[in-house]
């Protein structure tokens, strides 16, 4: 009975640990904390030298809950990436995650030697831990405060710490087998096991990905069954890839590209239990990480810990990222910020527990270092991420406001999917005729009643509606039912086509657009400017004037808006549609004769 009574104390003790972390993850979104260090700090507060005074020493545990979370993770990082981003940044994000990597790790090692004492090999073992990024950190903090970065950016940072996990695991598991075995590998022979890696998890994630693929699109599966069988084949590819001497972490990525991308049965159910699924590792990842750490154990390593810490942030990854980048179009404002979110995580400190693991002596200290260096980063770096990005001129406006949308998958086909959508006031879709023609109604619920298309009638506030959309349009409807977007009447919105060339929309509107754009297209703007393919609704400034995405057509814009007026800018100065129409008239004039003149 004694035995049935500790098992109770231990759910009792879980599920209370998950709900406060559900709990704290809401106040750490309000006041912009990263989530990883808040969980982290859970796991400390109930630990050794916490109020909860549990003792927590299974680095095997740790390690088996650590590949299982980050399998998930990076998954699901891959099932939310579109393909589309990877075009003109997948080379330099591949360089970062490869030789950026590498010149990271010997970077710091050049530090840690005089500073700790150690060998080329022992100080190299550490820069390999505290190298990568941390997707899981990278993901949520580049999502978090509506924060959209321009899309060369955005997609090198996402695509970056997706990737360069396996490049520093694998240099984790060969330095610590050169320092157990004392004998020296190589660099021929280091590159070749990295290839090696590398390719393997290419093929293993490709297999993965297709396997899911055709299951899901081919076998009838109970309702409910298809997320859990989406993730229970990724960690099958995870630890096969592993097995068979590959990168499962690439493997695993890989495969959420392939799922992400193209057209799966039941995708809407999977994403919502992802949603769910990423959480609870991570907070179950993170809390038993921080149960590791024995604070009083960590004062020894303070100094060379902070140390480390702002050698990495200031000196090892903006040399990495200035060396990787530097034969790519990137500009020095974007090369510091992609620098400055070279955001450290639980990969580094899952990958500080494989030395003693592995038996290495003083195991201790790379765990130490690691966990202080992880802290630092998120405190420092995460929480100046956002205002950087607008200080150095690299957020985008936002495109909309969170629309809350429901979709229900259909059974036995893959072309259409239900979608549901409260209608506010202000919303567009209550225009006439607002609604577009691919988009069918199905039913309308109004004051618990649910009512056909044709006895509804138009669509009024406070009614939820159900419609019948492609997958690949459902983004599209979401202007249509976000609140604020129909016209207020205090800005003036000019029809633009999307060939028009941002030159003669400065000529026109007295814009100020940087000459180096000039012979850009509306449409090429939008592609080469946002982060994913765009969609309605989506909004770029140009001066004191902001473009508008209006349109779409086989994933690029085909026709814009130029929206000026309070909207457009900060000015005090609210001019009226007629006088901007005026102004714009007779600048047409204006180019209307140089272009007379020059031809003269």
């Amino acid at each position: 009975m004694q035995s049935i009574a500790i098992i109770n104390l231990v759910l009792l003790a879980g599920s209370a640990l998950l709900a406060i972390g559900i709990l704290s993850s809401l106040v750490a979104q309000r006041f912009g904390a990263p989530l990883l260090l808040v969980f982290l700090l859970i796991g400390v507060f109930i630990g050794e030298d916490g109020p909860g005074g549990v003792h927590f020493n299974d680095y095997r545990t740790t390690y088996l809950i650590g590949s299982f979370a980050l399998a998930v993770i990076l998954f699901d990082g891959g099932l939310r990436t579109r393909l589309s981003t990877f075009r003109g940044v997948l080379a330099p994000s591949i360089l970062l995650a490869t030789l950026g990597v590498i010149i990271t790790a010997l970077v710091v090692s050049a530090l840690v030697m005089p500073l700790l004492g150690m060998t080329f090999s022992q100080a190299l073992l550490v820069g390999a831990m505290v190298a990568p990024t941390d997707a899981a950190a990278v993901f949520f903090l580049l999502r978090a405060g509506g924060l959209q970065l321009q899309r060369h950016v955005g997609s090198t940072l996402e695509i970056e710490s997706g990737t360069n996990d396996p490049v520093a695991v694998l240099l984790t598991i060969v330095l610590v087998e050169v320092l157990l075995s004392g004998a020296r590998t190589p660099v021929v022979e280091l590159i070749a096991m990295m290839v090696q890696h590398g390719v393997l998890g290419a093929i293993g994630g490709a297999v993965g990905g297709f396997v899911i693929v055709w299951v899901l699109n081919r076998v009838e599966l109970p309702t409910g069954l298809h997320p859990i069988f989406s993730i229970a084949v990724a960690v099958v590819t995870f630890a096969a890839t592993q097995v068979l001497h590959g990168s499962g972490f690439l493997a695993v990525y890989v495969a959420g590209l392939i799922v992400g991308n193209r057209r799966v049965r039941a995708f809407a159910s999977i994403i919502s239990f992802h949603d769910a699924a990423t959480w609870l590792v991570q907070i179950l990842m993170f809390i038993v990480l921080g149960l590791l750490v024995t604070p009083s154990r960590l004062v020894d390593a303070i100094i060379p810990g902070l140390a480390v810490s702002f050698f990495l942030m200031f000196v090892a990854r903006p040399v990495a990222v200035f060396l990787c980048l530097g034969p790519y179009k990137f500009a020095v404002n974007e090369r510091i910020f992609v620098s400055w979110v070279g955001l450290r995580g639980a990969v580094s400190i899952f990958l500080a527990a494989i030395p003693t693991l592995a038996g290495l002596p003083n195991g201790e200290i790379y765990f130490n270092i690691a966990f202080i260096t992880v802290v630092v980063s998120l405190v420092v770096q995460g929480w100046t991420l956002t205002p950087l990005a607008r200080r150095l001129g690299l957020a985008l406006p936002q495109a909309r406001r969170d629309v809350s949308r429901v979709e229900i998958d259909l059974p036995g086909q893959q072309e259409h999917e239900m979608v549901g959508y409260h209608i506010a006031e202000g919303s567009a879709v209550l225009e006439p005729g607002a609604s577009p023609r691919w988009a069918r109604p199905v039913f309308v619920v109004r004051e618990d009643r649910i009512l056909e298309p044709a006895m509804a009638g138009p669509l009024q506030p406070g009614d939820y509606g159900y419609f019948l959309a492609p997958p690949e349009r459902v983004r599209e409807l979401d202007r249509l039912f976000t609140p604020g977007e129909r016209d207020t009447g205090e800005h003036s919105n000019f029809p633009l086509r999307a060939g028009v060339q941002l030159s003669v929309l400065s000529d026109l509107y007295g814009l100020d657009v940087d000459s180096e754009l000039g012979e850009r297209t509306v449409a090429d703007h939008f592609a080469e400017e946002l982060e994913n393919e765009p969609t309605p609704g989506d909004r770029l400034s140009l001066g004191m004037a902001t473009l508008v995405v209006h349109t779409v057509r086989d994933g690029r814009v085909a026709e814009a808006e130029l929206e000026i007026g309070d909207r457009a800018g900060d000015s005090d100065i609210k001019p009226d549609s007629l006088d901007l129409a005026l102004s714009a008239l007779a600048r047409r004039f204006r180019v209307l004769e140089r272009r007379i003149f020059n031809r003269r």
